[in-house]
This record gives structure tokens, sequence and C-alpha cells, in this order.
């Protein structure tokens, strides 16, 4: 039997507005003999489902088994051409898409005249909107008209049509070039991750500078800056440049800013670029900078021109209450965190069919460092438990280790002696298949094996060694980032100090934050 999420039909009802159903049933029943189709009656019988069951359907007498199929794929298919026609989904790429089809009909019914007058106005809409690849397909269109239509309107037509289709391939031809170098660079951080040594830091740059294509930035318009920005910040990425990182992403954003119809037109492009910014300024501490992006960032999504829809909704709530947590980490004040917590937590509910399992471990992740912070160990292991215990979460293995390593740090600060012991065990079966294991973590486990070992009035020196042992890696190239995921170096302080681990946090943001 299909599944509740494997089922795409019943996922694609289930996420549709009451609005949207309301239109498909009048976008069905626009003609009466629909009335009573079967496609409609199955509608209806997802529609107040609430899960999935081919049992429930074939015993409705809707359809035979043999027919369930066909008719799941009329459905489907009949549910997106009313979500095409909803103004709700309407914006300027379908539009020039819905004139170039229509120019089509109008050529292949011999009208040639008027599908040239329609493809002219689209065009000039396709590239005043940076929509190049089909002002391309336009343009090619023209083509093919012309060598069977002489308009003779325009002198030098067919050379016009020739010199703009060379531009226009040009341009895209570098858009590509440069999409791809950042679709590259992407796939290499899932694959490999951030640079460890000098040697990978060599071949990443190698692989950049050798695909990055050459071109004169003052020939660039929106769309080629845009792939370019983002090539250059993946690449700060990998080498953990996040002064970089922070300047490429902040020029991403201003682009759009300075081009303002390309928010609305381009939004998932926009809120990437934000959530790049913030996590940049996360890294380089730009405290004031984040506060003050952030703030603009939700007036532009309150604004009434931006777009509404499901998936724009994820990325907000993703994108927002993640950076919300990460201002509370950089000021150390945890515990002014927890109303976010139920928030997060229902949002996490709303969308779990809409959000992947990655994004919803980091969530995880944070929230356990929050209450760390705030010295609720016991609900920090609760939240780790479920990174843990998470038999699914194959990349970002780095989430799993340090969620493993906070684990042990937690355990201990909670006296939980025994949970310990079968925590350091299950630790090292993890570590042995990890073949990228940080300086920083190997000493972490060291120290924390050897716990058992040292007597109560030597742990304060003990907590001294590893300090000083780990303090010359926080502004070590390829070792930083650890002290990122969590702050090992706050919390030996705040034992050497006999402290809350927050407020040594609290007391660094006063003269680290700009």
């Amino acid at each position: 039997m299909t599944s509740q999420q494997k089922d795409t039909l019943f996922i694609l009802v289930k996420s549709l507005s009451k609005s949207e159903k309301r239109q498909f049933k009048l976008y069905v029943n626009r003609l009466g003999v629909n009335a009573d189709a079967k496609f409609l009656a199955l509608f209806n019988l997802l529609d107040k489902m609430h899960d999935y069951k081919e049992a429930e359907i074939l015993k409705s007498g809707i359809v035979k088994k043999q027919q369930l199929s066909n008719l799941k794929a009329h459905l489907y298919k009949q549910i997106l051409v009313s979500l095409r026609l909803n103004p709700v989904n309407q914006n300027i790429r379908l539009q020039i898409r819905e004139q170039l089809d229509f120019a089509t009909i109008l050529y292949h019914k011999g009208l040639y005249k008027q599908s040239l007058k329609i493809l002219d106005k689209a065009k000039s809409v396709a590239i005043e909107n940076q929509e190049k690849v089909v002002a391309y397909e336009i343009v090619e269109l023209e083509k093919v008209i012309e060598t069977q239509y002489i308009t003779r309107s325009i002198s030098g037509r067919a050379d016009e049509l020739a010199i703009q289709a060379k531009e226009l391939s040009m341009q895209n031809v570098l858009t590509s070039k440069l999409s791809n170098l950042s679709l590259q660079l992407y796939g290499i951080m899932l694959k490999f991750g951030y640079v460890k040594s000098d040697e990978e830091y060599i071949w990443v740059t190698e692989y950049y500078e050798a695909h990055l294509p050459k071109f004169k930035f003052s020939d660039l318009d929106f769309r080629e800056k845009l792939w370019l920005y983002k090539a250059q910040l993946w690449y700060s990425f990998l080498i953990q440049d996040f002064l970089s990182c922070y300047k490429y992403s902040l020029k991403w954003v201003e682009l759009f800013y300075e081009n303002e119809q390309m928010i609305y037109l381009n939004p998932v492009f926009f809120l990437k670029g934000n959530n790049y910014l913030f996590e940049s300024m996360f890294y380089v501490k730009n405290r004031t900078g984040f506060e003050e992006a952030l703030k603009k960032m939700e007036d532009t999504i309150a604004n009434e021109k931006f777009p509404k829809n499901d998936n724009l909704d994820v990325l907000i709530f993703l994108y927002t209450y993640n950076s919300k947590l990460n201002l509370h980490f950089l000021d150390g004040t945890f515990e002014d965190a927890f109303p976010l917590e139920n928030e997060i937590l229902d949002g996490i509910k709303e969308y779990n069919d809409k959000i992947d399992e990655h994004h919803i471990m980091v969530f995880y992740y944070k929230l356990a460092c929050m209450h760390f912070g705030a010295g609720d160990n016991k609900k920090c292991i609760s939240y780790l438990k479920k990174i843990i215990n998470n038999k699914n979460l194959t990349m970002r293995e780095d989430l799993m280790c340090f969620a493993r390593v906070l684990s042990l740090v937690a355990h201990y600060e909670a006296g939980m002696d025994y949970h310990l012991e079968v925590q350091l065990k299950s630790t090292y079966k993890f570590l042995l298949k990890m073949d990228d294991l940080h300086e920083v973590q190997k000493e972490m486990i060291k120290f924390l094996r050897n716990l058992g070992e040292i007597y109560p009035h030597e742990l304060k020196d003990e907590f001294k060694k590893l300090h000083k042992t780990l303090k010359k890696y926080e502004d070590h190239p390829y070792e930083k980032r650890a002290f990122l995921y969590l702050d090992i170096i706050s919390w030996l302080e705040s034992n050497i100090e006999n402290r809350p681990v927050g407020q040594i946090i609290r007391e660094k943001a006063k003269s680290l934050i700009r």
C-alpha cells in the first residue's frame, strides 16, 4: 500500500489552500459534463482523507484497481493546470512563457504577422526582466518565421536578429558556466566538506580558478553577477574565509535591493542570499549589521508585492528562526531565546512534509545548544538524542559528530556518569568511521575518556591544560570552524572559574561583537 509520505497526488491535494480547492472545482465545472467526472470524485475523496488509504478509494467504487493509476495521473495534471491559471501563481516568467505559447499557436495557423507582434513584445519583457534563456528561444522562433514570411517592415531584419541571437547566446553561455561552477563547488562542499589541509586548499583554489570563465565585470548584467557572487561565496565557504563570505553574500543581497523588481521575480534567490549573509555575519560576529539586515529582509517580505506560496513560507520559516537563534548565540542570551522554542517546534510540525531532515536536525542541534548555554543539560541531551538516533542522516557527518561531542559534555555536566561511559563507547565507534576528525574533537574525546582517572582536586588543572591545548586552534585556518558548532573554550573557562557558561559568553560578546 502506498504511504501518505510517498503518494505524490495525496500530498499535492493536501497542500492546496481553501481558495485553490475552490478554484479547482470551478475550473473542473466550467463545462457541465465534468460535474460527475471520476477525477473530481477522487479529488473530493482524497480531500476528506486524513491518511492515504488505497483500499478506501477502491471500496468507494469510483474507479477499478487497474484504472486507478491513470485516473490519479489525470487528476494530478488537472490540479497543476488549475494552479497555473491561479492569479496567485502568475508572474512575469509564466506570462512570457504564455505569450511564447500563444505566438507558437499563431505561427502554426499561418498568422505570421500576429505571431511576430506578440513575440516582439514578449522579447522586450524577457530582456527587461533578465529572462535571457526564454528571450533566446523567442529570437530563434522569430528567425524561423522570418524565413517563411518576409515582413520588410524593418530593413536589415535578418542582421538584427542574428546579432541579437549571438549576444543572448554569449550571455547565456557565461551564465551557464558561472552557474555550473557554483553548483560544482556546492557539490564539493557536500561530498568533502570544508578544506582541512594546505593540499586541499590548493586543490580547491586551482579548481575554482580553472573553471572561472573569463569576463569583463562591466559587461555583466544582473543574472551573470548573481551567479558570479554565488560561485565566489561557495569558494569562500570551502576555504573557510568567512570575511570573504560576508563580502560576497552582501554583494548578492545588495544586487537585489539595487534591482527591486528582481526580488519579486526571484524571491528564492533573494531569501537564500540573505540567509548566507546572516550566516556570514554570525561567523564574523557582526551583531549590528546582522540585526539590521534581518529587519530589512522582514520588511521586504511584509511588502504586499512579495510573492506568497508554500515554498517561500518554508524558506522564510527556516531562515528567519535560524537567524534569530544565532542572534541570541552571539549575545549569549540563551534564556531570552526560550520563547522561540515552541514557535520552531510548531513550524517543524506544520512544514514537516516540506522540510528535509537535515534542516530539522540543525534546528534540534541549535535548540540543544540553547539549553546547554542556559544550563539545562538534560533538555540539551533530549534534543541531541533526536540527532544521534537518526539513522537517515547520511549527509553532514560534522553535525552528527558535534552532536555526539556536545552530548558527552552535557552528560558530564549533568553528573550522568553511567550514561557518560555508554556515550563514550558509542561515540568512539562513530568517530572511527570518520576520516576528517578535527584536532579539537580528538582532544575533547581524549580528555573526556580520561575523566574517570582524574581525582577531583586535579580536575581544575586538567581543565586548564585542555584550555591551553585548544586555545592554539581558535584561529587555526582549518580548525577554527569547530568552535562555531560548540564553544568549548567558553565551557572550559566556566569550569575553571566556576561561573555559568552563558555568563562567560555574554562577557566575551561585549568585547568581540561589532
